[in-house]
This record gives C-alpha cells, structure tokens and sequence, in this order.
C-alpha cells in the first residue's frame, strides 16, 4: 500500500522512480538511403548500448527531412545534399555541419541496355544518350538528395528532362527503394546511391552501366538541429549521436557496416 503510494505521487510529480526510469530517445530526421541500406538498422543500437539513448529515424528524401527539421520535427539531421545542409545552417536552423561518410551514385540500368551506355564512366555523356535514345528513366522526382543530384546531372548535359515528364521520363514521386522497383519493372535506367543498390533485393536483369565519374561522389552530413529556434529540440543527447557519429566509435561502426562482403558508406568525418 505504501509502495503504490509512492509510486502515485512520484507519478503525479512527473519524478522519476527506481524502476520507471523516463524514457529517452531523440528524432533524427534522415533519408531512405540511410534506412534502405540497413546502416542505421546496424548502427543504431551500438549507439543505444553506449549512451541509453535511442534514435527514432523518420527516412524521408533530403528535401522533405530538411522541412521537417526546419519545422523543429526532429533533433538532428542526417541526409546527402551539402549545399542544402549548408544553407539550413546559414539561415539558423542547424547548429553545425559535419561531414560523415560518403559513397558515390551509380546508375543501373536493363540488359539489354537501350542506350548503349553499359560500362561507361562519363555519366554526363551517358544521359544525353539515354535522352537521345529517349529510353525509359525512373527518377524518383521526390526532391531527396539523390533526385537533386541527378537533375544538375541532367543540366549538365544539357536535357530539360521537365519537358519529357510522363513520356520517356518518368518521376514515381517515391524513395529510392520504391523507384528501384519501378525501373527494374518497367526496364529503365535508374540512378541510385550504390548502398541502396547493393542491398537491394529486386535486381532481376538490372545491373550497375554507369560507375566512376567523380560527378557522382555521394557524401552525408550530420547537424544539429538549432535549439534556439525550437525549444523543444533535446540539444544534448542530439549531440551526443553527433558526437558519436563523427567520433572514433561512430566511424568504425560505418566502416564495419557490408552487406554481401561489401562495404556500403566509407567514413570521413573530420579527424577520422
């Protein structure tokens, strides 16, 4: 009896009590890359061992994870389009930008390879022939990191791939996951992250035609959500994963991270 009175008021109190410990957890507002990879799924609970501190992940595209953190949805963000992370910070909306991991974009495409660009490195000039073949291209046209990288690829060659939407062009609107299945479905060209790609599991004739071009080069950043624009941010154990990522720790945790004897996300946080 006196144990459940205790037990009531603390509870009343809000005040912690042995054995009824709060719960602690932030949100980290990151991209499907990240989630459809399988790194945070490995990495996350090393983080949870070390500090207690879980990590709720909302797996967006870029775009979207950068309006939800600019909304104060979310504690850090963790996503791949530097100039993006960059003027989030520059307008006060994140603390501090750090460089993570990288890997490098590819894209795959059928076997039969309708624009004859199988084994090319020049990406630039393997989408003019994919426009000029107007073979079929799934983009996933839902503003992330990847669709932003892909269209100043398609600006750089010249191809205003706005104005062939719904034709040889198609946009799914969806992640990378979901776009992957599309193009393997419909026998277009895709450009995706390569963890994605190795770890997806719907290959079928699809494989990788165009790898290398230092214009694909694929790097992630981490920032902290700004506390003092939104209170609700919980800035110290947000900072605590930031630290942790970019620390020794959070660095070998990325390294160590393969799927099929392949390593995904190459770590190169300052220091590392």
């Amino acid at each position: 009896m006196f144990t459940r009175l205790i037990l009531g008021i603390a509870l009343s109190l809000a005040l912690p009590v042995a054995g009824f410990a709060a719960e602690r957890f932030i949100t980290v507002q990151s991209t499907t890359s990240t989630q459809n990879s399988g790194l945070l799924d490995a990495i996350l609970p090393q983080f949870l061992d070390e500090t207690g501190i879980e990590v709720r992940v909302v797996a967006v595209g870029t775009g979207q994870a950068i309006r939800n953190a600019m909304n104060g949805d979310g504690d850090v963000l963790l996503v791949h389009s530097k100039p993006s992370e960059e003027a989030f910070v520059a307008d006060g909306f994140g603390v501090q930008r750090f460089d993570v991991m990288y890997n490098d974009f590819v894209i795959v495409g059928p076997a039969e390879d309708p624009a004859g660009i199988a084994g090319s490195s020049d990406v630039v000039a393997a989408l003019g022939k994919i426009a000029e073949a107007e073979a079929p291209f799934a983009s996933r046209g839902d503003d992330s990191g990847t669709h932003k990288a892909e269209l100043r690829l398609w600006d750089a060659a010249g191809i205003d791939v706005s104005a062939a939407s719904g034709t040889w062009y198609r946009e799914t609107g969806s992640g990378m996951g979901a776009t992957l299945n599309t193009g393997t479905g419909m026998g277009a060209y895709v450009m995706t992250d390569r963890a994605t790609w190795i770890a997806f599991g719907n290959k079928g004739a699809h494989d990788v035609v165009v790898e290398g071009d230092q214009r694909m080069f694929n790097q992630y950043g981490v920032i902290l959500v700004n506390p003092e624009r939104h209170e609700n941010v919980k800035a110290e154990d947000g900072q605590a994963f930031v630290d942790w990522l970019i620390g020794a720790q959070g660095q070998a945790a990325i390294a160590a991270y393969q799927v099929d004897g392949q390593q995904l996300f190459f770590p190169n946080a300052p220091g590392s």
